[in-house]
């Protein structure tokens, strides 16, 4: 993990009713550099990462790590889970319709959480 990404690790989310400045596209892009495997999307509205875990419960569980975090931080992604083991994570500030620099945060937050992942073939 980055310098960047451990330091993004170390904050916590600050509520957002709003009022708050979209981030510029390249502030975002910076950002993602310092985030391995997350990705714009939505047309630079959204970060999404995804992986492969090693089964459904896996993803469940990683879910419910991930939920935890999320309450704690008053901050809510979307999750995915699709062909049972294919698992995503999609963030950004609905109440400002783009992305934060609370998306980041959460990223790296989440970065740091455990995940059982697919054994490669």
């Amino acid at each position: 993990m980055s310098k960047v990404a451990v330091n993004l690790a170390r904050k916590h989310c600050v509520p957002c009713e709003g009022g708050v400045a979209v981030l510029k596209r390249a502030d975002a892009v910076a950002l993602l550099e310092t985030l391995p495997g997350w990705k714009l999307v939505a047309r630079g509205k959204r970060i999404r990462k995804e992986w492969v875990v090693k089964n459904f419960l896996a993803g469940i569980d990683f879910f419910q790590r991930i939920a935890k975090l999320a309450e704690a931080e008053g901050h809510h992604p979307d999750l995915h889970l699709e062909g049972y083991r294919q698992v995503a994570v999609e963030i950004w500030t609905h109440a400002i319709g783009g992305l934060s620099e609370n998306d980041f945060i959460l990223a790296a937050r989440i970065d740091r959480l455990p995940v059982a992942r697919k054994a490669p073939d």
